[in-house]
């Protein structure tokens, strides 16, 4: 079932999954969506993100299945998804052989294998040198970058000399950072970093030739 996540892919929800959701499933709920907003694609734009609900990539054929059906029966293109994932590093191979795919995202929230890991766990399966390399290899269109998201926390990420290290991380890259300081909730033991603090970060990610965004 959809479960609200503040900060996807960490440890910090854990609700037992009782099954993955169906493809026809997966559509049925934004078709849902774009019949009670009155949207009709494709005369009217529509940007989609599969996040949030859980790892796309750890269901991964219903999710490209329902890619395909959004495409060839709802008529949302492609160039209009963008499936953001942990870091699951054999899907992202996998992901760069489809012939219809979305745009790919990866949530980093860690510029070195001990913070990511801290964060994210699934870091200590496929770790940062994995995760990027797979990254540099993925085969981009014309125009295309991949997006990094960075969720800041402060006191635990949002240092300088951490962006400084995303900065190598994603130097040479065709791609883009968005920083996400973090929406506080009672259930998360993390601050929201200061608006200085967000806006030093993304300075030294420009000053290092990376598009970043707020």
């Amino acid at each position: 079932p959809p479960r609200s996540t503040l900060f996807p892919y960490t440890t910090l929800f854990r609700s037992r999954v009782k099954r993955n959701l169906h493809a026809g499933e997966i559509v049925g709920q934004i078709v849902a969506v774009l019949r009670d907003q009155g949207v009709s694609p494709p005369l009217q734009r529509v940007n989609i993100v599969f996040m949030g609900m859980g790892e796309p990539f750890l269901n991964y054929d219903h999710f490209m299945k329902s890619v395909r059906l959004l495409v060839d029966g709802v008529g949302i293109p492609e160039s209009r998804m963008t499936v953001s994932t942990a870091g699951i590093v054999p899907r992202i191979y996998d992901f760069g052989q489809e012939a219809v795919r979305p745009k790919l995202a990866i949530s980093l929230n860690g510029s070195n294998d001990a913070l990511r890991s801290e964060i994210m766990p699934l870091n200590r399966k496929w770790n940062l040198g994995e995760l990027m390399k797979a990254a540099r290899e993925f085969p981009l269109r014309a125009r295309e970058r991949l997006t990094f998201e960075y969720v800041l926390l402060a006191g635990v990420n949002d240092a300088l000399e951490q962006a400084r290290e995303v900065a190598e991380l994603v130097r040479g890259m065709r791609a883009k950072v968005n920083l996400i300081a973090l929406n506080p909730g009672t259930e998360l033991p993390y601050r929201t970093p200061e608006q200085e603090r967000v806006l030093a970060f993304q300075r030294i990610l420009v000053a290092a030739g990376i598009p970043t965004f707020v």
